[in-house]
C-alpha cells in the first residue's frame, strides 16, 4: 500500500467518523425533540385528563341518582301493588252492601207469618236479580254449558254417562255448577256431566 492509498484510507475513515458523529448528533437531537414532544404531550394531556376525570365524576353522579330513582320507583310500585291487592274488592263490596241490606229485609219478611207465599217469592227473586245485576256490572258473567261440546278450557267433567241421544255424545248433558268469567277471563270452570 502506498502512502497515497494510506492517506486516502485515513481520509475515508475520518469522513466516516465525521458522518457517524453527525448521525449521532442528529439522533441525539431527534431524541431530545421526541422527549420534548412527550413532555409537551404529557403537559397537554393533563388538562384532557382533568376534563375526563370531571366527566367521569358527572357520569358516576348521574348513575347513582338514576339507580336511586329506580330503587324508589321499584319500592313505590311494590307498595302500590300491595295497596291495590288489599283494596281491589272494595268497589264490589260497597255495591254488594245494598244487596246485603235487601237480604236482611227479606229475612225479616220471612219472620212475618202473615205474608203470602207469592210475596215472599217475589221478594227473593228481586234480591237475586239485584245481586246478579251488581255482579254483571262488575264484569262477572256465567256461560252456558248444556248442549255445548265438552271443552277442557271451560269445563271440568265430574262424570260421563251414556248420551240420551246420539248427537249428545261428547257434549255436556248436565251442569252441576255454573262456570264464570270475569271480564272475559275464566275464573271458575263449569262442573259438568258429559255424554259418551
Amino acid at each position: 500500500m502506498t502512502i497515497e492509498n494510506q492517506k486516502e484510507n485515513e481520509m475515508m475513515q475520518d469522513q466516516e467518523m465525521a458522518e457517524n458523529r453527525a448521525n449521532e448528533q442528529q439522533d441525539e437531537n431527534n431524541h431530545q425533540s421526541t422527549e420534548g414532544q412527550h413532555q409537551n404531550t404529557n403537559e397537554e394531556n393533563k388538562p384532557n385528563e382533568n376534563a375526563l376525570q370531571e366527566q367521569l365524576a358527572v357520569a358516576n353522579d348521574k348513575y347513582l341518582r338514576l339507580n336511586a330513582e329506580f330503587d324508589n320507583f321499584r319500592k313505590r310500585t311494590a307498595r302500590e301493588r300491595v295497596d291495590l291487592i288489599q283494596t281491589a274488592s272494595l268497589d264490589v263490596l260497597k255495591d254488594l252492601l245494598d244487596v246485603l241490606d235487601d237480604m236482611n229485609r227479606t229475612e225479616e219478611m220471612f219472620k212475618n207469618e202473615q205474608l203470602d207465599k207469592k210475596a215472599m217469592q217475589d221478594g227473593v227473586k228481586l234480591v237475586f236479580a239485584k245481586l246478579r245485576k251488581t255482579l254483571e256490572n262488575k264484569g262477572l258473567h256465567s256461560f252456558e254449558s248444556i248442549g255445548e261440546p265438552f271443552d277442557v278450557e271451560k269445563h271440568e267433567a265430574i262424570t260421563e254417562i251414556p248420551a240420551p241421544i246420539k248427537k249428545m255424545q261428547g257434549k255436556v248433558v248436565d251442569e252441576i255448577h255454573k262456570g264464570y268469567m270475569l271480564n272475559g277471563k275464566l275464573i271458575r270452570h263449569a262442573k259438568v256431566v258429559v255424554g259418551k
